[in-house]
């Protein structure tokens, strides 16, 4: 299994008038955990790009708990419970300042190769990087 951690703050214009994040901004937060947990590999979304790979979301399935508030910085927690193929799942969790599990969410997304727009298995450095997180 392979997880990552990062951190953002709630921003003001993320929220309704009752100081709530807007249930729509919860897949924002997991983009930031998803770019994050690249980054943690040495990667990011441009590298897979420039490697003429995409990652459209297919699914996604979320579960709101207790809303994440204004000014609140919010733990992201992203898991990978399998190597990564055609496909990647992942798996998120949030918290709130106390430490409150506060959503959860599974997002599924496929290697699309941006020449042919047709899936395709990711670059080979990537499968690199994560394979020791899965023997």
């Amino acid at each position: 299994m392979f997880e990552n951690t990062t951190r953002v703050r709630v921003r003001y214009g993320e929220t309704d008038q009752m100081g709530y994040m807007y249930y729509g901004n919860y897949a924002e937060f997991y983009e930031v955990g998803r770019v994050e947990m690249l980054r943690s590999q040495g990667m990011t979304y441009r590298w897979m790009e420039e490697q003429g790979v995409m990652m459209p979301v297919m699914e996604m399935k979320v579960k709101y708990l207790k809303p994440a508030r204004y000014d609140e910085d919010i733990r992201i927690r992203v898991m990978m419970d399998k190597m990564p193929g055609v496909k990647i799942h992942f798996r998120y969790e949030l918290y709130n300042e106390q430490d409150e599990l506060i959503n959860t969410a599974e997002t599924l997304l496929a290697f699309v190769n941006m020449n042919t727009n047709r899936p395709c298995l990711p670059p080979q450095e990537f499968l690199d990087k994560m394979k020791p997180y899965f023997t």
